[in-house]
């Protein structure tokens, strides 16, 4: 691996910890203005401080993240569809001329295993990885799961196992029973999503039980955004996943910095 790479890799997975806190703010790019970012400046400015990256799109990044902040960004790179349509029928919408331009760390886009268009999404992502090569970007390839799919451990382990192959850097996907087998299966870094609105503690303890199973992080986004108290609840992540906090210990803390 390029030195440019591996240094690009490392301001997202912290060499101090060998983890990661990433913001995940791209849900508008299919969903619109999800709640919680309607206004995406407004969400993202308060929990700058406390991410170790942002990932989104090329036009919130433009439209709503200062440019003089030092968080490494991770560009959603891949999109066309809607909520309203098959949402494998993915492509990639950003070119990495333009991913470079903006500074990115590294890319992202999602691959549909068992979907209809799933041979498109990974013939995208070898294509991405191909070109990010070149230049020492790091592909995330994100194991989205269609409204058909079992989130277990046969299928998160295939999925994760396909990018891995076909050459992504690390690999996001979800939590479920057996999550060891799909992390020793997959020889890329995983972080976890977090997925739909939970309680809070149930949030934290996920991430835990993912830290425990091999993950390197997280890359949460409406179970920080959407929390009652959302810079509370990312200081209480960042404390399970850079602290080894308990849930437990995680969750009293967000309870003493959401009464601030």
């Amino acid at each position: 691996m390029d030195w440019g790479l591996r240094n690009r890799l490392s301001r997202i997975i912290k060499p101090e910890t060998g983890r990661t806190v990433m913001l995940a703010v791209d849900h508008g790019y299919f969903l619109g203005p999800t709640s919680g970012l309607e206004v995406p400046r407004r969400t993202i400015e308060p929990l700058l401080p406390y991410a170790d990256s942002l990932m989104l799109t090329r036009g919130v990044l433009r439209t709503s993240v200062p440019p003089e902040v030092d968080v490494p960004i991770v560009l959603r790179v891949s999109g066309g569809t809607s909520i309203l349509s098959e949402l494998s029928n993915e492509g990639i919408i950003t070119s990495i001329e333009e991913a470079l331009r903006l500074n990115a760390a590294a890319v992202a886009l999602s691959i549909f295993i068992g979907s209809p268009h799933e041979k498109e999404t990974l013939l995208s992502l070898a294509s991405l990885v191909n070109e990010a090569q070149r230049y020492g970007l790091g592909v995330l390839a994100v194991t989205a799961v269609g409204k058909d799919m079992v989130r277990d451990a046969r299928y998160l382990s295939l999925a994760c196992r396909i990018a891995a192959e076909l050459g992504a850097h690390f690999v996001k996907t979800y939590y479920c029973d057996d999550f060891e087998t799909v992390v020793e299966t997959c020889p890329v870094p995983v972080v976890i999503a977090g997925g739909k609105k939970t309680p809070e503690k149930e949030a934290l303890e996920l991430a835990s039980k993912a830290l425990r199973g091999g993950a390197v992080g997280v890359d949460m986004g409406r179970n920080i955004f959407q929390s009652e108290a959302p810079v509370a609840m990312i200081k209480a992540v960042r404390s399970v996943v850079h602290e080894n906090k308990s849930p437990e210990e995680a969750y009293a803390l967000f309870l003493e910095e959401k009464a601030k």
